[in-house]
């Protein structure tokens, strides 16, 4: 490995690390010889996540944390300093992500015009406020140290509205609407809104507060970036793989492992003269 990639011996924390992505994210860090505190709310899981990746050329550790609690994500930091006595980096991973289940409904159906105000608060508290309040915490840290690394995980919704007809999986017919039959009543038939208003939002605010941490903190050593990564391959229905893979460039989704390279790329000195940027790997769904 060239030595501007190397990350060994630093310390990383990654919320949201019982996740998908969160544990793939910590077993490359790992492997690279890197110190990992995965984060999550699920402590049972994180704990267990932690455990499978030691032991490995790194350490990795498992902590509970609420990124939407100000003394929980103070608890965290606290807990990664007793244990490494540092922190070189953060990836802030954890956000709520709606999926679509394997029998092809939604974890949110419904439309933008019935979308509960409690799921909104409670997405904005998560995929925003959450990295808020991590960003915040590690901040002392770096900025004693004059070096620090934060990598925020946003998503292509961030960058392009989400294509909601990937999502609707009923046959034309049910698209058929009686006369009488209200205009709301017409866009809730052919409309079945997946991925909500939240997540668009959250994510593009992602891309917001990354710029503002990287200008904030110009000439202290500390570098901010987004990753932004498009669709993963998590045993989705058929018919909605095959919609997105027509749907991107390289004709496929991404398959877990394949945002680490650039994850570990932003997170060592090989990125070192970015900060302020976005490092978008979908596949080519962007560009077109």
């Amino acid at each position: 490995m060239s030595p501007e990639f190397d990350i060994s011996e630093r310390v990383f924390i990654v919320t949201g690390g019982a996740g998908l992505l969160g544990q793939e994210y910590g077993r490359a860090l790992v492997r690279s010889g890197a110190h990992v505190v995965l984060a999550d709310i699920n402590a049972v899981a994180v704990e267990k996540v932690a455990a499978d990746l030691s032991p490995g050329a790194g350490a990795a550790r498992g902590v509970a944390v609420d990124v939407t609690d100000e003394g929980s994500v103070a608890s965290l930091v606290r807990a990664t300093l007793a244990e490494f006595g540092r922190i070189d980096g953060l990836v802030n991973n954890a956000a709520l992500d709606p999926k679509v289940q394997s029998d092809g409904s939604a974890q949110f159906g419904g439309t933008f015009e019935d979308y509960p105000l409690d799921l909104w608060n409670r997405s904005l508290a998560v995929n925003l406020t959450g990295m808020f309040l991590c960003a915040r915490a590690v901040a002392p840290t770096m900025l004693a140290q004059k070096r620090g690394v934060i990598v925020n995980i946003s998503s292509t919704y961030g960058l392009v509205g989400p294509d909601q007809r990937l999502y609707d999986s009923r046959p034309p017919c049910q698209s058929t609407i009686d006369d009488e039959q209200s205009t709301i009543d017409n866009r809730q038939l052919t409309i079945r809104t997946v991925k909500p208003v939240t997540y668009s939002v959250t994510k593009s605010g992602v891309l917001g507060f990354t710029r503002y941490l990287a200008a904030y903190w110009a000439g202290t050593g500390i570098r901010v970036n987004t990753l932004t990564p498009g669709g993963v391959f998590d045993e989705q229905p058929d018919d909605f793989v095959r919609r997105y893979s027509e749907r991107t460039p390289l004709g496929r989704m991404a398959e877990r492992h394949e945002y680490c390279g650039a994850l570990v790329f932003l997170l060592s000195d090989a990125s070192s003269y970015m900060t302020g940027s976005n490092l978008v790997v979908d596949g080519g769904w962007t560009a077109w």
